[in-house]
Protein backbone atom coordinates (compact mmCIF):
# COMPACT_ATOMS: atom_id res chain seq x y z
CA UNK A 1 0.00 0.00 0.00
CA UNK A 2 1.38 3.37 -0.74
CA UNK A 3 1.13 6.21 1.50
CA UNK A 4 2.64 9.78 1.39
CA UNK A 5 2.87 11.52 4.92
CA UNK A 6 2.25 15.57 5.39
CA UNK A 7 5.52 17.22 7.05
CA UNK A 8 7.93 15.18 8.96
CA UNK A 9 11.36 15.59 9.99
CA UNK A 10 14.28 13.51 8.16
CA UNK A 11 16.61 11.48 11.06
CA UNK A 12 19.47 9.05 10.25
CA UNK A 13 19.11 9.97 6.48
CA UNK A 14 21.20 7.70 3.77
CA UNK A 15 19.35 9.00 0.89
CA UNK A 16 21.96 8.97 -1.87
CA UNK A 17 24.30 6.02 -0.77
CA UNK A 18 23.57 3.06 1.12
CA UNK A 19 24.24 2.21 4.51
CA UNK A 20 25.05 -1.17 5.82
CA UNK A 21 21.79 -1.98 8.05
CA UNK A 22 22.15 -3.94 11.41
CA UNK A 23 21.56 -6.78 9.58
CA UNK A 24 24.48 -6.30 7.05
CA UNK A 25 22.70 -5.42 4.08
CA UNK A 26 23.62 -2.65 2.24
CA UNK A 27 20.34 -0.26 2.18
CA UNK A 28 19.24 3.16 1.76
CA UNK A 29 17.11 4.56 4.59
CA UNK A 30 15.99 7.09 6.97
CA UNK A 31 13.90 7.56 9.70
CA UNK A 32 10.59 9.93 9.43
CA UNK A 33 9.74 11.61 12.99
CA UNK A 34 6.19 12.57 13.24
CA UNK A 35 5.03 14.40 15.66
CA UNK A 36 2.18 13.36 18.06
CA UNK A 37 -0.40 15.63 17.26
CA UNK A 38 0.12 15.08 13.14
CA UNK A 39 -2.59 13.43 11.04
CA UNK A 40 -0.28 11.43 10.05
CA UNK A 41 -0.53 8.83 13.12
CA UNK A 42 -4.15 8.49 12.82
CA UNK A 43 -3.84 8.02 9.36
CA UNK A 44 -1.12 5.55 9.64
CA UNK A 45 -3.07 3.59 12.08
CA UNK A 46 -6.00 3.73 9.74
CA UNK A 47 -3.35 1.91 6.85
CA UNK A 48 -2.40 -0.15 8.86
CA UNK A 49 -5.54 -1.66 10.27
CA UNK A 50 -6.65 -2.20 6.68
CA UNK A 51 -3.35 -3.95 5.70
CA UNK A 52 -3.99 -6.26 8.81
CA UNK A 53 -7.63 -7.02 7.23
CA UNK A 54 -6.86 -7.53 4.21
CA UNK A 55 -7.19 -11.16 3.53
CA UNK A 56 -3.82 -12.02 1.39
CA UNK A 57 -1.96 -10.22 4.44
CA UNK A 58 -3.43 -12.55 6.56
CA UNK A 59 -2.68 -15.27 4.82
CA UNK A 60 0.70 -14.52 4.57
CA UNK A 61 1.09 -13.67 8.27
CA UNK A 62 -0.61 -17.25 9.12
CA UNK A 63 -1.61 -17.73 12.75
CA UNK A 64 0.22 -14.68 13.95
CA UNK A 65 -0.41 -12.97 17.50
CA UNK A 66 2.21 -11.01 17.82
CA UNK A 67 2.62 -8.50 14.60
CA UNK A 68 4.94 -5.93 14.35
CA UNK A 69 3.67 -2.53 13.99
CA UNK A 70 6.58 0.06 13.13
CA UNK A 71 5.18 3.06 14.47
CA UNK A 72 7.72 3.71 17.04
CA UNK A 73 7.30 5.79 20.33
CA UNK A 74 9.76 8.71 20.01
CA UNK A 75 9.83 9.18 24.12
CA UNK A 76 11.03 5.51 24.88
CA UNK A 77 14.71 6.86 23.02
CA UNK A 78 17.59 8.38 25.00
CA UNK A 79 17.58 11.14 21.84
CA UNK A 80 15.53 14.38 22.64
CA UNK A 81 14.38 15.34 18.98
CA UNK A 82 12.63 12.28 19.08
CA UNK A 83 10.44 13.69 22.17
CA UNK A 84 7.30 14.14 21.02
CA UNK A 85 7.05 12.12 17.95
CA UNK A 86 6.52 8.57 16.50
CA UNK A 87 8.92 7.23 13.47
CA UNK A 88 9.16 5.03 10.82
CA UNK A 89 12.38 3.24 9.27
CA UNK A 90 11.51 3.58 6.02
CA UNK A 91 14.46 1.33 3.78
CA UNK A 92 14.93 0.58 0.06
CA UNK A 93 17.69 -1.88 -1.55
CA UNK A 94 20.38 -0.63 -3.50
CA UNK A 95 18.99 -1.13 -6.30
CA UNK A 96 16.10 0.96 -6.11
CA UNK A 97 17.50 4.37 -4.50
CA UNK A 98 14.09 6.83 -3.35
CA UNK A 99 14.09 9.59 -5.40
CA UNK A 100 14.54 12.81 -3.87
CA UNK A 101 12.67 16.00 -4.99
CA UNK A 102 12.52 19.58 -3.75
CA UNK A 103 9.17 21.66 -2.80
CA UNK A 104 8.53 22.47 -6.62
CA UNK A 105 9.02 18.85 -7.31
CA UNK A 106 12.61 18.74 -9.11
CA UNK A 107 15.20 16.19 -8.60
CA UNK A 108 17.57 17.20 -6.18
CA UNK A 109 21.08 16.56 -7.14
CA UNK A 110 23.18 18.76 -4.26
CA UNK A 111 23.49 15.93 -1.38
CA UNK A 112 23.77 18.55 0.99
CA UNK A 113 20.48 19.78 0.21
CA UNK A 114 18.52 17.30 1.84
CA UNK A 115 20.16 15.82 5.75
CA UNK A 116 18.92 15.09 8.72
CA UNK A 117 16.84 17.93 10.61
CA UNK A 118 15.24 19.15 7.67
CA UNK A 119 11.77 18.67 6.76
CA UNK A 120 10.12 16.61 4.06
CA UNK A 121 7.22 15.14 2.68
CA UNK A 122 7.66 10.97 2.42
CA UNK A 123 6.32 8.80 0.11
CA UNK A 124 6.47 4.89 1.33
CA UNK A 125 5.11 1.67 0.46
CA UNK A 126 3.27 -0.59 3.51
CA UNK A 127 3.60 -4.36 2.90
CA UNK A 128 3.61 -7.26 5.41
CA UNK A 129 6.73 -9.70 6.06
CA UNK A 130 6.96 -13.18 7.60
CA UNK A 131 10.45 -14.30 7.84
CA UNK A 132 10.67 -17.31 10.19
CA UNK A 133 9.59 -16.28 14.04
CA UNK A 134 9.59 -12.27 12.40
CA UNK A 135 6.49 -10.52 11.21
CA UNK A 136 4.55 -7.20 10.70
CA UNK A 137 4.53 -4.87 8.43
CA UNK A 138 7.37 -3.21 6.72
CA UNK A 139 8.15 0.49 5.51
CA UNK A 140 9.83 0.71 1.91
CA UNK A 141 11.56 4.04 0.87
CA UNK A 142 10.17 5.53 -2.37
CA UNK A 143 11.04 9.07 -1.89
CA UNK A 144 11.53 12.04 -0.12
CA UNK A 145 10.52 15.45 -1.55
CA UNK A 146 12.32 18.42 0.91
CA UNK A 147 9.44 21.22 2.25
CA UNK A 148 12.19 23.38 4.34
CA UNK A 149 15.35 23.83 6.33
CA UNK A 150 16.07 22.31 9.84
CA UNK A 151 18.02 22.78 12.37
CA UNK A 152 20.80 19.97 11.58
CA UNK A 153 20.84 16.66 14.21
CA UNK A 154 24.11 15.10 12.99
CA UNK A 155 26.82 16.43 15.18
CA UNK A 156 28.65 19.81 14.62
CA UNK A 157 29.67 21.64 11.24
CA UNK A 158 33.20 21.97 10.10
CA UNK A 159 34.50 25.63 10.06
CA UNK A 160 37.77 27.05 8.01
CA UNK A 161 38.72 28.32 11.06
CA UNK A 162 39.13 24.67 12.90
CA UNK A 163 42.72 24.23 10.85
CA UNK A 164 45.61 25.57 11.50
CA UNK A 165 48.56 26.03 8.47
CA UNK A 166 51.04 25.84 12.29
CA UNK A 167 50.03 22.57 12.66
CA UNK A 168 51.13 20.97 9.24
CA UNK A 169 53.86 23.11 8.26
CA UNK A 170 56.42 20.85 10.33
CA UNK A 171 54.64 17.40 9.03
CA UNK A 172 55.07 17.12 5.11
CA UNK A 173 58.03 16.66 4.78
CA UNK A 174 57.49 13.34 6.54
CA UNK A 175 54.79 12.71 4.03
CA UNK A 176 56.66 14.25 0.80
Amino acid sequence: MQFTTGTVRLSYAHLFEPHQDPSGQDRYSCSLLIRKDSKDVERLKFAFQKILEDPESIKKLGNARNVDIPLRDGDEKDNPEYHGCFYLNAKAGVNNPPKIFDRDRVEIMDRSEVYSGCYVQASISLYVYNKGANRGIGVGLRGIRKIKDGEPLSGSTVTASEFSDDLVKDDLDEFF
